[in-house]
C-alpha cells in the first residue's frame, strides 16, 4: 500500500482556504446528526513519527464543538494498564453513543511495538468487527511521509529549545531503521485492511493536502453513517419465532446426573480443605500477577450466589470483586454490550467473580426481545474473542452453569416466599421466568455448545444438591489454578 502513494501531492494556499471554509462547516453539521442519531465515531490517527498526527488532530477538531469529542493519547502503559488485557484500555475509552473519540495512535501500538503475531491482528480485526457491527463508525488515518522529511521536522524541531524535547530517542532509532519500520507498517496496513475498517493513506508532506484529505475522509465516513443510521430498517428488534425442535437439538442440559449430592458432614469436611486452599493459592497468583475471571450463570435460584460466597469466603477481599450484573443503565445502554463487563476485568493478580455476565445477550435479551436475531447470532463470536484476549493476556477464564431442575427450583421459590429473610430474594419476574423454562433451555444448550472452548471452558454444575454443587465449583478452581501454576 505504502509504495504506491505519491507523496509530491500539494495543494496552493487559495485552494485550501477555498476548500476548508466548506469542509469546516460541513463536519461540524455532521457532528450534530451524528449526536442527535446516536451515533458513536472513533477515529485512529497514526502514521510515521514527525508526519504531523498531533497537528492534523489539532486541525479537525477546529470545527467540533468541544463537548461533544475527548481526545486520547496513547503512549506507553501505566501501570494500571500493564496489568490488565492490552485491548482493556481501548474498551475502557470507548465513545458513547452520539459521541466522538480521537486517538493520537491506538491498538496498533500492539503490532508497532513489537513483532507482530497473529493472535494480535486476530485481536485487533475482532475488535474493529464488534464495535463496526455495533454502529461505530471508525475511520483509521494513517500519516506518510519519506525519510527525507522525516529527518528535516527533526531537525528543525531539535533547533528550538523549547521543542527539542519532542524528539524521542525512539524518534532516533525510527529514523535510522526508517526501512526496517516501513515493512512493519506495511504488514500492519495489508493484515488489518478491511470492508468494515479501511486504512485511509494520508500524503502528508504537504500539510494543506493532508488537511483537506483527513476532512474529506471524516466527512465522508460521517455522512455514509447518518445514511445507514436513518435508512429504512428491513430488520428490527423482532422476536425469534420458536417452534419446538427439541428432538432435534443436541442436549448438554438434559445428560446433567443432578442425583449426585454430599451429606453435611462430608460436606463441611471437603469445605474446610478447599477454602484453605484458595486461600493460600490466591497469595500466590497475586505473587505470579495471575489474573482469574470467572463468571456464574444458571437458573434462578440455581446456587450462584452460595457458591460465589463459599468460594470467597477465606480469600483476602483486597484481591477479588464480585460484580452482580443487573440489566443496562442509561449510560451502558450507550456503549456496546461488552464495554461494561471490559471496565471489570481483574489486573494482573488479582480475581472479578461475575455474578449473571456477558452471556444475558444469547439468554434474556435473546428471549425476551431486547436486541435482534442478528445481534444475538454474532455475540457468540464477540464473546469467544473476548474471552481468547482474556487468556492471551494470562487470565485463567472458568464459566459455571448451575443446573437444577424446575421441581427444584418450584420448591427454593416457594421457600424463599415462605421465610421473611430471603423474600427479597424473589419476584413476579422470577415467576415469569419459569413460563419461559423451555425456551430458555434452547438457548443455554446452544450457549455451552458455541462458546466452551479449552481456554474458557463451560462446567455444568449439578445443583440440586447445594453442597454438591458448592464443592463442585471450589474443586474446579483449585485444579484450574493448580494446573496453571504448574506450567
Amino acid at each position: 500500500m505504502l509504495e504506491k502513494v505519491d507523496l509530491t501531492k500539494k495543494m496552493s494556499k487559495e485552494e485550501y482556504r477555498t476548500k476548508m471554509e466548506r469542509l469546516e462547516r460541513e463536519l461540524g453539521e455532521l457532528q450534530r446528526k451524528c449526536k442527535r442519531l446516536d451515533i458513536p465515531v472513533m477515529i485512529a490517527f497514526e502514521g510515521y513519527p514527525a508526519a504531523g498526527k498531533g497537528a492534523q488532530m489539532g486541525e479537525l477538531i477546529h470545527a467540533l464543538d468541544p463537548r461533544g469529542f475527548e481526545v486520547h493519547t496513547v503512549k506507553k502503559e501505566t501501570e494500571e494498564e500493564r496489568m490488565h488485557p492490552f485491548m482493556w484500555r481501548f474498551w475502557t475509552k470507548m465513545p458513547a453513543k452520539g459521541r466522538i473519540a480521537l486517538y493520537d495512535t491506538s491498538w496498533y501500538r500492539k503490532v508497532l511495538s513489537e513483532k507482530p503475531e497473529k493472535r494480535a491482528f486476530d485481536s485487533i480485526l475482532s475488535f474493529e468487527r464488534q464495535i463496526t457491527d455495533d454502529g461505530v463508525v471508525l475511520v483509521k488515518l494513517f500519516l506518510a511521509i519519506d525519510k527525507k522529511e522525516q529527518k528535516r521536522r527533526f531537525q528543525k524541531l531539535e533547533k528550538k529549545k523549547e521543542s527539542a524535547w519532542r524528539v524521542s530517542d525512539a524518534d532516533r532509532k525510527h529514523y535510522e531503521h526508517f526501512e526496517e519500520y516501513e515493512k512493519i507498517y506495511e504488514e500492519m496496513l495489508q493484515q488489518t485492511d478491511t470492508d468494515y475498517a479501511p486504512w485511509h493513506i494520508i500524503e502528508s508532506m504537504d500539510r494543506r493536502f493532508a488537511t483537506v484529505k483527513i476532512y474529506t475522509i471524516v466527512i465522508n465516513a460521517l455522512a455514509e453513517g447518518v445514511e445507514r443510521a436513518t435508512a429504512p430498517q428491513t430488520t428490527g428488534k423482532k422476536r425469534e419465532v420458536y417452534i419446538d425442535d427439541s428432538d432435534l437439538r443436541e442436549s448438554i442440559l438434559n445428560k446433567v446426573d443432578l442425583s449426585l449430592a454430599y451429606g453435611k458432614k462430608e460436606y463441611k469436611t471437603k469445605l474446610k480443605e478447599l477454602q484453605s486452599k484458595i486461600q493460600l493459592l490466591h497469595g500466590e497468583l497475586y505473587r505470579k500477577r495471575i489474573p482469574v475471571v470467572l463468571a456464574f450463570e444458571g437458573w434462578d435460584a440455581g446456587g450462584k450466589g452460595g457458591a460465589i460466597k463459599r468460594l470467597t469466603e477465606k480469600m483476602d477481599p483486597r484481591g477479588y470483586m464480585v460484580i452482580p450484573t443487573a440489566s443496562p443503565n442509561d449510560w451502558e445502554k450507550a456503549h456496546h454490550y461488552l464495554w461494561r463487563f471490559w471496565q471489570a476485568m481483574p489486573k494482573a493478580g488479582h480475581f472479578s467473580i461475575f455474578d449473571r455476565t456477558w452471556y444475558g445477550r444469547v439468554m434474556v435479551e435473546r428471549i425476551e426481545g431486547f436486541c435482534t436475531i442478528e445481534e444475538w447470532q454474532r455475540a457468540y463470536k464477540e464473546i469467544n474473542d473476548m474471552e481468547r484476549d482474556l487468556y492471551d493476556a494470562g487470565a485463567i477464564v472458568l464459566k459455571f452453569w448451575m443446573q437444577i431442575d424446575k421441581d427444584e427450583q418450584e420448591r427454593r421459590f416457594k421457600a424463599r416466599q415462605e421465610n421473611p429473610e430471603k423474600q427479597w430474594k424473589i419476584t413476579e419476574e422470577d415467576w415469569r421466568n419459569r413460563e419461559k423454562w423451555d425456551q430458555y433451555e434452547a438457548a443455554v444448550n446452544e450457549m455451552l455448545i458455541r462458546t466452551s472452548t479449552p481456554h474458557a471452558p463451560w462446567v455444568v454444575v449439578e445443583g440440586n444438591n447445594k453442597y454438591y454443587a458448592r464443592i463442585k465449583t471450589l474443586q474446579t478452581v483449585v485444579k484450574a489454578i493448580e494446573e496453571r501454576l504448574r506450567r
